[in-house]
């Protein structure tokens, strides 16, 4: 089959076109690589006008007539490329804003798409209008928007999840929903918001490329490495400020027994390496499941403090703190299991053989693009 996977975040659509190129498929990935994380695709579309002196021309215009002008040229950079979003036997959205573009001009995109491919799939990775009305209602026990409800940060540091339940992505998200076959959730953060829809096809869990992340043995000799990777833009969105609180919990106790590394705001082809020496990494804490992040850091055997919730324990019959440790939203907490890890540094080698063997037989790449083929294939 030739296949279209528009948008990207990490690099799930990229991991998935490898699978199904893997399986003797044809697949295209359009995207603008995940802002600052620089994730490898193939068509790129570049997001001009968001940064410097150029950000506030951008502002100016855009009080002055309401155009975007990133919007209009993303429209220039798709028309460039139309020939390449025609005819295809799959197409799959990333979420309800692949292009990043303003509603307005995003729409007219999707409709240039639908009217050229009949089988359109949309993903539910990443907010969007169902999954943020959710968090919004209160819903979950906790979501990325607990922190805004407690007044951590302003409500523009949490536009970019509360902007998808406003009257234009609404609008939107009707829009797409009308025609599309069908969604897909690639978590259960994005499942629990979708159970009953009827557009929902299921979950499929993310796909991490098991052949390339190699796993190495963990060595609990020595001091024992925690790993903090912070991205600026999401900062109290995935907990770091509780992470850090932990961490300097825990730096008083065991300053002797412990390193703790920190990056921030790196691209993904420098993340990715940058906690190849560390034991444990700190993921995210408002979450009920893991992430692209996570997934990829358990499988190179790292011991991973992210999602992890009862649901996902149920979903995949595991005992607790056996595969990743559940971050709740509070340091005390998060500081008193990583205290657990160091007195107790075996578990952290058992943790670690589990992690890479729950990513081979839940998430390998290979096994997702087949499952990604049959609910593709069972809705057309």
């Amino acid at each position: 089959m030739k296949i279209l996977l528009i948008g990207e975040y990490n690099s799930s659509h990229y991991t998935l076109k490898e699978g199904l190129e893997a399986l003797g498929h044809s697949a295209v990935v359009v995207g603008n690589g995940d802002g600052f994380k620089k994730i490898k695709v193939d068509i790129k579309f570049n997001l001009r006008f968001n940064s410097g002196i150029s950000f506030y021309i951008k502002r100016f215009i855009y009080k002055l007539t309401g155009l975007d002008i990133t919007s209009l040229d993303i429209e220039r950079q798709f028309n460039k490329h139309k020939k390449h979003f025609t005819n295809y036997d799959v197409v799959q959205l990333i979420n309800e804003s692949p292009f990043k573009a303003q509603p307005k001009t995003e729409r007219k995109l999707l409709k240039f798409v639908f009217d050229n491919n009949k089988n359109v799939f949309l993903l539910s990775c990443g907010t969007d209008y169902i999954s943020v009305k959710y968090a919004e209602e209160k819903k979950f026990r906790y979501s990325i928007l607990t922190p805004y409800f407690e007044n951590k940060g302003t409500k523009k540091m949490f536009w970019h999840a509360l902007m998808y339940t406003t009257a234009p992505y609404k609008a939107m998200h009707q829009f797409i929903y009308k025609n599309i076959k069908g969604v897909i959730a690639s978590d259960l953060d994005y499942d629990i918001p979708l159970k009953g829809h009827d557009k929902y096809l299921g979950l499929i869990p993310n796909p991490i490329h098991t052949d390339r992340l190699k796993f190495k043995p963990l060595d609990v000799f020595g001091k024992i490495v925690i790993f903090h990777g912070i991205n600026d833009n999401n900062y109290y969105k995935k907990g770091n400020d509780i992470f850090e609180d932990a961490l300097s919990i825990l730096q008083q106790k065991y300053s002797d027994r412990i390193k703790i590394v920190t990056v921030r705001s790196l691209p993904y082809k420098d993340y990715i390496n940058a906690f190849n020496d560390a034991h444990i990494l700190l993921d995210q804490v408002y979450a009920y499941d893991q992430g692209f992040n996570a997934l990829e850091a358990m499988a190179k055997g790292k011991v991973v403090f992210t999602g992890a919730e009862k649901e996902w324990l149920e979903r995949y019959n595991l005992e607790e703190d056996t595969v990743a440790i559940n971050a709740l939203p509070n340091a005390e907490h998060i500081a008193s299991k990583l205290e657990w890890l160091i007195l107790n540094p075996e578990k952290i080698k058992d943790i670690s053989k589990n992690a890479r063997a729950f990513i081979e037989k839940e998430h390998d790449y290979k096994q997702i693009a087949k499952q990604y083929l049959d609910y593709w294939t069972a809705n057309f």
